[in-house]
């Protein structure tokens, strides 16, 4: 009996030791990757950093072009822009309150940038500064009249001013804001005179005088 027993014991294990090797040779299945909410904030975390990277190249290179295609200003320039433009608005501005004539308007402030930031420019000569401004106001001053001041007139008004400009070639940017305000105020012939013409002129006056006498500068390089 106790030969029989062992011998069963025997053949028990010689039959688990085969089983188990028949499973250790058989490849292990690839377990199934369920898309768990973790793995879905992650793939967006990283997709996310991936676009971050990207718009940090392209803001860099847009950054150098940028830098290679803008003007270069000197401290020096600067500060004589600075001080051209401090006194030229103050002045209008003293002016009207003493004269109570109004003589300065928000567009003065972009015809200032022109002037004493880049006084060589074409768009900065006195036909430009006087012309432009006052073709502005021309031209508000007409569609009040006879459109009123709705909206559509506003966007006619710096179209029509542009278009003008262009063709007397006196093009100057802060005469499209001239159009506007003179819609958006209602503005009657005496918009015109004052602050428009009158305004203009001081400022190209002061403009000559001071770029004149500042190092480094001339102006105009044309009147008319």
């Amino acid at each position: 009996m106790k030969i029989n027993f062992l011998s069963v014991l025997r053949q028990h294990l010689k039959s688990l030791l085969s089983k188990f090797s028949s499973l250790s040779q058989q490849p292990s299945p690839i377990p199934h990757q369920t898309s768990t909410p973790s793995n879905k904030r992650k793939n967006k975390f990283f997709r996310d950093i991936k676009a971050y990277r990207r718009l940090i190249v392209h803001s860099r290179k847009s950054y150098r072009r940028g830098c290679a295609y803008q003007p270069r200003f000197s401290f020096a320039q600067a500060l004589i822009s600075w001080l051209g433009s401090l006194v030229a608005i103050e002045l209008l501005a003293y002016l009207s309150l003493y004269t109570h004539y109004p003589l300065i308007a928000a567009p003065f402030g972009a015809t200032a940038v022109l002037v004493y930031g880049i006084p060589e420019s074409p768009l900065a000569q006195p036909r430009n500064v006087i012309g432009g401004n006052c073709l502005g106001a021309l031209v508000s001053i007409v569609l009040v009249q006879y459109c009123g001041s709705e909206p559509w007139v506003m966007g006619l008004a710096v179209a029509t001013a542009i278009k003008l400009m262009k063709l007397t070639r006196t093009l100057h940017p802060p005469g499209g804001a001239v159009a506007l305000v003179g819609v958006m105020s209602n503005a009657s012939w005496s918009f015109l005179f004052t602050p428009v013409f009158v305004g203009s002129v001081i400022m190209v006056l002061w403009t000559f005088v001071f770029n004149n006498t500042a190092p480094g500068r001339s102006y105009p390089r044309h009147w008319l």
